[in-house]
């Protein structure tokens, strides 16, 4: 019997983690509802070092830089995270780690299933309604001190004796309240300065993280964002430098590398779920963009970047 990829997520982190408890207790905070890292980055570089990316998220991270710098792929998206800037990816989320300074610490939350989540079904704040799969975002020096006042407040609560959850999960929503603050207002003035081009762009990398495993093709995105197949090719060439069945085949091969990397499905049953004709088809597409076959890749201890 196949299993599911091996997420990113509560049981997989206590594998990680659990042989190096005694290392990183001083920083680290860790039970079946809740993570919280306080201001260490060996628990990142732990994760890398055990986890094969690319990393398959499904529950809520946040987090916020105070030292160093990381460059970090996320949902297709290179970006360089540096000192000050605050981060959220939600589920759905795949991350494939570049690189990090020697220096880099992290303050961070990560929610691993709904017990503590302090909203109600429909009423979670914009920024985590589904609407964006995640942001990185600069933030001042206040900003900056009341995100890490309230988590420095929640970890000192979570390691008194039988804590309540109720202050825990008030704490929670104030902290998502604050993010999905400044999240909107970064919002608001990026838009003022986004010209339709990159608004078109955006708004394409949005769909296709979300349908490349089933649609590989641009005249769905075209059809979705009410565009023609050329307009749309030719905005995100000039914008990006890389075609739209680029970007399309960028997504769908992270995901098939997630599925081999951290699944023992058949060929045949990804191939089936990746929306392939056939096996043969599928895997004639994994060699031309990858070098190598699925069984190959799925073999390797390494993995390639596209």
């Amino acid at each position: 019997m196949s299993r599911s990829p091996k997420l990113l997520n509560f049981s997989r982190m206590r594998e990680i983690f659990e042989p190096h408890i005694p290392q990183i207790r001083e920083n680290f905070f860790f039970s079946k509802e809740l993570g919280i890292v306080h201001g260490n980055s060996q628990v990142f570089r732990l994760v890398i070092q055990q986890q094969p990316p690319p990393l398959a998220i499904d529950d809520y991270r946040f987090g916020v830089v105070l030292r160093g710098s990381a460059t970090i792929n996320i949902n297709l998206v290179e970006k360089h995270i540096s000192e000050g800037t605050l981060v959220f990816v939600g589920p759905g989320t795949v991350i494939t780690p570049i690189a990090y300074s020697d220096d880099l610490e992290i303050f961070g939350i990560a929610l691993f299933n709904g017990s503590l989540m302090p909203f109600a079904a429909g009423q979670l704040p914009s920024a985590f309604n589904g609407q964006v799969r995640d942001f990185q975002i600069p933030a001042g020096e206040d900003d900056i001190k009341v995100v890490c006042g309230i988590i420095d407040t929640l970890w000192q609560l979570v390691h008194q004796h039988d804590y309540n959850r109720q202050t825990a999960g008030s704490l929670i929503a104030a902290f998502m309240q604050y993010y999905d603050g400044l999240y909107r207002r970064h919002a608001d003035m990026a838009m003022v300065s986004m010209s339709r081009e990159q608004s078109v762009f955006d708004r394409f990398i949005y769909l296709v993280n979300q349908y490349a495993q089933r649609e590989h093709h641009i005249k769905f995105y075209a059809d979705e964002m009410c565009l023609t197949e050329r307009y749309l090719g030719t905005v995100i060439r000039q914008t990006s430098g890389s075609t739209a069945k680029e970007w399309i085949d960028r997504a769908l091969v992270t995901r098939i590398k997630v599925e081999l990397k951290h699944s023992d499905k058949p060929i045949t049953i990804i191939a089936d779920e990746m929306n392939f004709p056939t096996a043969s088809f599928f895997c004639k597409y994994f060699k031309r963009l990858t070098g190598k076959t699925p069984l190959e890749y799925r073999s390797t201890t390494d993995d390639n970047r596209l």
